[in-house]
């Protein structure tokens, strides 16, 4: 087989984008039967159809759905090698790709990097944050997709070296006329009579709810479930459920609406970790940052 070219992936994905071989051709500037040529070849190099045209314009078949995530994917690494080296051309001495789960995101994490880079000594350091469940984060920087990781420190770090970082608490967000509202503070099995609003199941999160409800011989009912955080706080806001979140964020984020509520648990105080194949194998320009984020850590921490 041929290799795949990248002009012809682009051309594929506009096509799919546009559902229609002509208004593609306008927007890549070039002859739809330039581009109708370039995905026949590719259909006939794969041995699969691609696209169905119809009256109602193209549409992509269950090949080629599989086939534009893939496209999607290597368009998206190759523009960032692009971005990369023309980083680098214009000045920059050092990269940091850094992955990390949306509870460190959420919190002081970005704070915090945005601190090193105004440094004048890190003016020229670039610094990528992505965001990824704690399961996939190992696993990307086992693999070297990534320097750096920022995660909870229970997880399963499969043999990555790790250092400590921040740390917080958890904390029950209600609505302020909700049956809890008013405590000080509470155990977390008590919360359990209440539908939740939860994160995904592939979050530690989660995770550690269920294993918490389990421990109590009962389980978390959940009436939404929700991607961020700060999504959480506004269905709380609406009172269809309470909500278990990072107490800072939950300062930052909730209304007069909303009140916080300390869950009890010992397990509700989180500490967070930084990850690495190996510290002292890392780059210049990594292992400052690993340095400044554990400093600024330090510099938090009330004095014992």
């Amino acid at each position: 087989m041929r290799d795949i070219d990248l002009k012809t992936l682009r051309l594929f994905v506009a096509v799919a984008d546009c559902r229609s071989m002509a208004r593609a051709a306008e927007q890549e500037h070039i002859e739809p039967s330039a581009i109708s040529k370039r995905i026949a070849q590719l259909e006939d190099d794969l041995g699969v159809e691609l696209l169905v045209r119809g009256r109602r314009g193209v549409q992509t078949t269950p090949a080629g759905v599989a086939l534009l995530e893939h496209a999607r994917s290597v368009l998206f690494t190759m523009d960032r090698i692009v971005a990369d080296a023309a980083a680098f051309a214009g000045g920059v001495q050092g990269h940091v790709r850094l992955i990390a789960t949306a509870s460190a995101i959420a919190e002081a994490l970005p704070d915090d990097i945005a601190s090193f880079m105004r440094e004048p000594a890190n003016e020229r350091i670039k610094v990528d944050i992505e965001e990824r469940f704690s399961r996939d984060l190992v696993r990307e920087v086992r693999d070297g997709n990534a320097s750096l990781g920022v995660c909870w420190d229970r997880v399963d770090f499969e043999g990555l070296a790790h250092r400590p970082y921040r740390r917080d608490r958890l904390a029950l967000a209600v609505y302020a006329g909700h049956p809890l509202a008013g405590r000080a503070s509470l155990a977390f099995a008590e919360t359990l009579a209440f539908d939740h609003v939860g994160l995904p199941p592939t979050t530690a999160v989660h995770t550690m709810l269920q294993r918490a409800a389990a421990s109590a011989g009962l389980a978390v009912s959940y009436r939404v479930v929700v991607s961020t955080f700060d999504a959480a706080l506004r269905v709380v806001a609406a009172n269809l459920g309470v909500s278990v979140v990072p107490l800072e964020v939950g300062r930052r984020g909730a209304g007069e609406d909303i009140e916080l509520i300390a869950i009890e648990d010992a397990w509700a105080e989180r500490s967070f970790a930084i990850c690495c194949r190996d510290f002292a194998a890392l780059p210049p320009a990594s292992r400052r940052l690993v340095e400044h984020l554990q400093a600024r850590a330090a510099a938090s921490r009330p004095a014992a």
